[in-house]
């Protein structure tokens, strides 16, 4: 799909000051105090890191760009791409060796990090021998300089008079991947920007609020959502900084919005209620208020299944809890969440967005599409249909409303030798429902369906649990009671440790053939 005159990453920056008169965008903590920059401000400061990358970079380059969400990663990541060249960006928690097998896999010849990564950056220059130009991006009067010598009334202002394409390839961002198999999606300017310009649209979720930024902005629902969409809509954006820092800043910033993954919401509520048992005096969105600021009213989480209990859980205080749905190769968002989507539902499916599902598997038709996987033909011709389709991967549902309903992953699908299909994430959603569960994995060994599970020992203890063994096989017995025989769980496995996860929250899931028989 396809939509008429969609403005560029650039477009929007120029417009921005006078369409938003030129409110404060970005809000940001430094040396103990907040700092704020208007739209007119970001948009001067990332025409200078234009300026600056196009005079020692004058060839399109891709960069890379390792740093943690701050307003110099903003500034950088809008000066690469408003200048024509193609942004990599990467996790700063990334080992030497992780960032430098994206760095030669992306071909990027140049990189940018944050005074956090000086400690591998040696370790990746010696992985990485096409790297030819370093910068660090963090303040630093040495940094701030650029902002005067690249200025608009500086020799190199017409280096900024770039016409972007807005077809080509901007941002090349690797799909973080449960299996650990991480590949290039190659995003257009085009892509990035028109499935985030609702306003034609889709009136949703279309609020001029604060804004807490708490996810990464190296992950393109962050980026999407905690960038292009505001720099849009007109939303002042707050960065976080580190996840430590989150209750402190939520009361700092007073945000209306915040978008999480489900841990992340889960930590908030177990924070309002821990006040609420403190101060039983105080009304419930009194208690959520010292917790939260007292404006937040809408969180939208992703990147994990999110639990309907958690979203009625969240109703008692005020406080909408819905779940979206988007993917890198869709340029991030497919779905809006909106007061009348069931908590169950994985939101809204826009209207710039075609969807549909074909054995099972949800496909779509989106403006957002991607270039394809960098340097993979064979892999991107297989999620792309004949008819230009992105096959999602993911097994769902769309009821007559236009609300997505997911319930699995394709690659996930246990398929059993008497030919029954299990859908683990099913059974997983199930155990989720207990309390005393806080992470499960459900798979299949030896031809029989396995839980495992890592239970919350602090509600145990608080709930006077003392044989958790014992709780967690009636649950599962209270769950094999109402299942399929193919979806009985035949042996349960109690852990002592939470699973290994991607930098989204997700459990890394290790297929059959790598368990072996144990």
């Amino acid at each position: 799909m396809k939509l008429e005159n969609v403005p560029t990453i650039r477009d929007l920056l120029d417009v921005a000051p006078a369409k938003h008169d030129d409110r404060t965008f970005i809000k940001y903590i430094r040396d103990g105090k907040v700092e704020e920059k208007k739209f007119s401000q970001v948009r001067s400061d990332g025409l200078a890191i234009c300026r600056k990358l196009r005079h020692q970079l004058p060839e399109r380059t891709h960069i890379a760009i390792i740093s943690k969400s701050t307003y110099e990663y903003i500034a950088c990541m809008a000066g690469i791409i408003v200048g024509g060249h193609v942004a990599v960006p990467i996790d700063p928690d990334s080992t030497a060796e992780e960032a430098a097998a994206i760095i030669n896999d992306s071909d990027a010849t140049a990189i940018l990090y944050g005074a956090e990564f000086s400690d591998r950056i040696d370790a990746v220059k010696a992985l990485c021998p096409k790297i030819s130009f370093e910068m660090v991006i963090t303040y630093s009067e040495e940094f701030e300089k650029i902002y005067e010598e690249y200025s608009e009334t500086s020799p190199y202002a017409a280096l900024s008079d770039f016409k972007m394409d807005p077809e080509a390839c901007a941002l090349i961002i690797y799909t973080s991947g449960t299996t650990g198999d991480k590949k290039g999606v190659m995003l257009s300017s085009e892509a990035l920007v028109s499935n985030l310009i609702f306003e034609p649209y889709d009136p949703i979720v279309i609020r001029v609020d604060v804004i807490l930024s708490v996810l990464p902005l190296h992950h393109i629902f962050c980026f999407i959502c905690g960038f292009i969409g505001p720099l849009n809509v007109g939303n002042c954006v707050c960065l976080n900084g580190e996840m430590r820092d989150l209750f402190k800043n939520m009361l700092l910033f007073k945000p209306d919005q915040i978008r999480v993954v489900p841990m992340i919401a889960q930590a908030i509520l177990g924070r309002i209620r821990a006040v609420q048992a403190k101060n039983p005096q105080l009304s419930s969105k009194e208690a959520a208020a010292q917790v939260t600021g007292g404006n937040l009213d809408l969180m939208l989480s992703g990147g994990a299944h999110l639990d309907p209990a958690l979203c009625k859980a969240f109703e008692e205080y005020g406080i909408l809890l819905r779940q979206g749905y988007g993917m890198s190769e869709a340029s991030g968002k497919v779905t809006l969440p909106d007061p009348d989507c069931p908590a169950d539902s994985a939101g809204r499916i826009m209207s710039t967005v075609n969807a549909r599902i074909k054995g099972g598997e949800v496909q779509l038709d989106t403006p957002g599409l991607m270039l394809g996987y960098y340097k993979r033909p064979e892999e991107t011709a297989e999620v792309i249909t004949e008819d230009g389709w992105l096959r999602t991967g993911d097994i769902g549902r769309i009821d007559e409303n236009g609300l997505l309903y997911i319930t699995g992953r394709l690659k996930n699908l246990i398929i059993l030798s008497n030919g029954e299909n299990v859908s683990p994430e099913g059974i997983e959603n199930k155990y989720k429902e207990n309390k005393l569960v806080t992470e499960v994995l459900v798979y299949s060994e030896k031809d029989v369906i396995v839980a495992e599970v890592y239970p919350d020992a602090e509600y145990a203890e608080a709930a006077k649990i003392t044989d958790i063994k014992s709780i967690l096989e009636d649950i599962t017995d209270k769950l094999n009671e109402t299942a399929l025989p193919s979806h009985r769980v035949e042996k349960l496995i109690i852990r002592d440790v939470p699973f290994e996860k991607t930098s989204t929250g997700k459990i890394k899931r290790i297929s059959d053939s790598s368990r072996g028989d144990a």
